[in-house]
């Protein structure tokens, strides 16, 4: 049986019990082979328009390693998980995660109302419309 393939897009911290639980939902009962990406998207309006990424670019490397090596110890994966930066824009992140990671499935990690950034603001719903793959949203 071939492992599935989960791209997992955070733009928030997620661990133990709930990561594994959505990996093994997603993943079918067996193991899975899995990419995380985490979007520079903590991004003042200014800054991104001045390509002021800096700050965001380092939050969102200490998101995607968070969450790979919570990925490799709480769920059944496929070899090592790698951790990436990606495009203040999510929907961009996925789309360039989708170009060297094809994935049977993209799992959307935000955080609830208020906590959610300008630019994360409907992503998951663009997602949804432009992917030919299934797309899921988890709120944290």
């Amino acid at each position: 049986m071939t492992a599935r393939r989960l791209l997992v897009v955070t733009t928030a911290p997620l661990r133990g019990d709930l990561l594994r639980e959505q990996i093994r939902e997603h993943a079918g009962g067996g193991d899975a082979e899995v990419c995380v990406v985490a979007p520079a998207s903590k991004i003042s309006p200014i800054k991104w328009l001045f390509s002021d990424e800096d700050e965001a670019r380092a939050e969102a490397e200490q998101v995607a390693v968070e969450v790979a090596a919570e990925v490799e110890e709480a769920a059944p994966v496929q070899g090592e998980v790698p951790a990436e930066v990606g495009d203040a824009d999510p929907v961009l992140a996925i789309q360039d995660a989708l170009a060297t990671f094809p994935a049977d499935e993209v799992i959307v990690v935000t955080q609830r109302g208020a906590d959610v950034t300008w630019i994360e603001k409907d992503s998951f719903k663009e997602a949804l419309e432009r992917f030919n793959v299934p797309v899921s949203h988890l709120t944290v």
